[in-house]
């Protein structure tokens, strides 16, 4: 190897690489430009009338109209759970029907057992 070519190598060896940095003078930073998403409001929902249904005709109901956040409410105030849901037959919701609400909001459904009545 060659007097000129080791010299040539030992400069190469001593200028600093910086791999993955930004180009631009050392100690600065380029600006990187970046644009947010800015999504469209959630589509609002009309509450579908579940009034008088069977428990299990109103949740379908409410899912087919994009409502799937279902809170289920014994009507008798017992704190019952709704197991068989084709045993109970709606009472009440909340919101009220024709109402518009967000996908994610909550839609309480009140209902009591067919005996109950």
């Amino acid at each position: 190897m060659s007097r000129r070519m080791v010299k040539a190598l030992a400069v190469l060896a001593l200028v600093p690489v910086a791999c993955g940095a930004p180009p631009g003078e050392p100690g600065t930073t380029t600006a990187v430009k970046t644009s947010t998403s800015t999504s469209a409001p959630a589509k609002l929902i009309k509450v579908p009338d579940v009034s008088g249904m069977n428990h299990q005709d109103a949740q379908n109901a409410m899912q087919r109209a994009g409502l799937y956040n279902l809170r289920e409410v014994d009507g008798t105030g017992q704190g019952r759970a709704l197991v068989i849901d084709r045993n109970w037959v709606q009472t009440g919701q909340d919101p009220a029907p024709g109402t518009e609400v967000a996908p994610d909001a909550v839609i309480t459904l009140t209902a009591v057992k067919y005996d109950d009545r």
